[in-house]
């Protein structure tokens, strides 16, 4: 076995199970975050990557994860986002559909169904926990946002 054969053993592709994710993260009220990929866990620089559960009828507190991005995919449930300086957008993503949450925007993870549990794997583009949470007073009634690409008006 070559050297360079010998380090991609050790070195290479990591598999996280499913039982070995950490409770151990940044928590926002309302959600539980468990971390997969992590520098301590995988020896990632760039990226950070984990699953968040919200029970049915369950909301999140406002927060925002300073400078980093978020993609945010929905494997079970129904997403409720509302975002904004008051939480005055509003749209909502089903399974299969992914979310994007850019740099410093305040958020709010709703799950909007009745009985289900809202299960997605979510990815940044940092390793740090970054969770700021915030005290925000958010609007009653907020607009609600479609999401339509430019290419399918």
């Amino acid at each position: 076995m070559s050297s360079t054969s010998r380090r991609w053993r050790t070195d290479g592709v990591r598999i996280i199970r499913s039982g070995e994710l950490d409770d151990a993260t940044a928590q926002t009220l309302g959600m539980r975050r468990r971390a997969a990929v992590t520098t301590q866990k995988t020896g990632a620089t760039k990226l950070w990557a984990g699953t968040v559960t919200i029970d049915a009828r369950a909301k999140t507190g406002a927060h925002h994860h300073g400078d980093l991005e978020s993609v945010i995919y929905v494997v079970n449930g129904v997403a409720r986002m509302r975002w904004g300086e008051r939480l005055e957008f509003i749209a909502e993503a089903g399974p299969g559909d992914f979310i994007y949450v850019p740099p410093f925007v305040p958020h709010q993870e709703i799950n909007a169904s009745e009985e289900l549990e809202l299960h997605c794997v979510i990815a940044r583009s940092g390793q740090q926990g970054l969770v700021i949470n915030l005290d925000i007073t958010p609007v009653e009634v907020p607009e609600l946002i479609r999401w339509v690409d430019d290419l399918h008006k």
